[in-house]
C-alpha cells in the first residue's frame, strides 16, 4: 500500500469565495473527521493529491506541527464534469482498524469469447472492501484469457490478500462474455428438404390451373 506525503496547512472554515480564492493558488479545502473528535479544517496540494490518486492512494501523510499524520482519503468531491476535485473528506484511523475502500479491478488478457463472435460486458469496474488501514491493495487482478461466451466472473473467483473481504455478494457479475444480440445464423438450405425453393412454382402452377378451369 502506498502511503502519499501531501503538502497542507491548516485553514479557517470560509464559504464558496473563500474555497474559490484557494483553488486559485493551488489547493484545496479539506476537512479531516472522526474518532469523535472535532473537526480540522485544512488545504491540500492539489498537484500532490493529483499525483496520489494518479496512483490510486487511498492513505495520505499530513504533517501537522512537525508529527506526521496518516489520514484515509473517505470522499472527493468533483465538479460537474467529474473532472476537477473541489473539495476532500479525509477520515482519522488508527493502524489497526478496519476500513472500508474501493480498489480497482484489472482484466488481463483477451476472453477467447471474444474471438468467437462474443462480447464482453463489464458490470462492475471497482470491488468495496474491508481491510485493515495497513493491508490495502492497490487492485486485484484477474487474468480473462479462458473465458468463453457464457462464461462470467464473480466476486467469489477473485483471489484476494488475506483479510481483504469483498462486501458485494459473492455471486454479484463482474464481467460477462456473450454471444452479440441481433447476431443470427441461418441454416443453409438443403436440396430435397420440405419447404424448397420449388414452392412458389407449384403455388403458381395450382393458381394457373383453377383459372384455366374457371374459364
Amino acid at each position: 500500500m502506498e502511503i502519499a506525503k501531501l503538502v497542507s496547512e491548516t485553514r479557517q472554515p470560509g464559504g464558496k469565495h473563500a474555497n474559490d480564492r484557494l483553488r486559485q493558488r493551488g489547493l484545496l479545502p479539506a476537512v479531516i473527521y472522526g474518532h469523535n473528535e472535532p473537526p480540522e479544517h485544512v488545504s491540500l496540494s492539489r498537484h500532490d493529491l493529483d499525483i496520489a490518486l494518479d496512483h490510486q492512494a487511498h492513505v495520505v501523510e499530513l504533517a501537522f506541527a512537525g508529527a506526521p499524520q496518516t489520514f484515509l482519503i473517505k470522499e472527493i468531491q468533483y465538479d460537474h464534469l467529474q473532472r476537477d476535485p473541489l473539495h476532500v473528506d479525509l477520515m482519522r484511523v488508527s493502524q489497526d482498524e478496519r476500513v472500508e475502500v474501493t480498489i480497482p479491478i484489472v482484466l488481463k488478457g483477451t476472453a477467447k469469447g471474444t474471438t468467437e463472435g462474443g462480447e464482453l460486458v463489464h458490470i462492475i469496474n471497482d470491488l468495496e472492501v474491508s481491510c485493515l488501514l495497513t493491508a490495502i491493495p492497490d487492485q486485484v487482478v484477474y487474468n480473462i484469457s479462458d473465458m468463453a461466451i457464457g462464461d462470467a466472473l464473480h466476486v467469489r473467483d477473485l483471489s484476494l490478500p488475506e483479510g481483504v473481504t469483498p462486501i458485494p455478494g459473492a455471486d454479484e457479475t463482474i464481467v460477462a462474455v456473450r454471444a452479440k444480440r441481433g447476431v443470427v445464423e441461418e441454416a443453409p438450405a438443403v436440396e430435397g428438404e420440405e419447404g424448397a425453393t420449388a414452392e412458389p412454382e407449384v403455388i403458381s402452377k395450382g393458381k394457373s390451373e383453377e383459372e384455366d378451369g374457371g374459364a
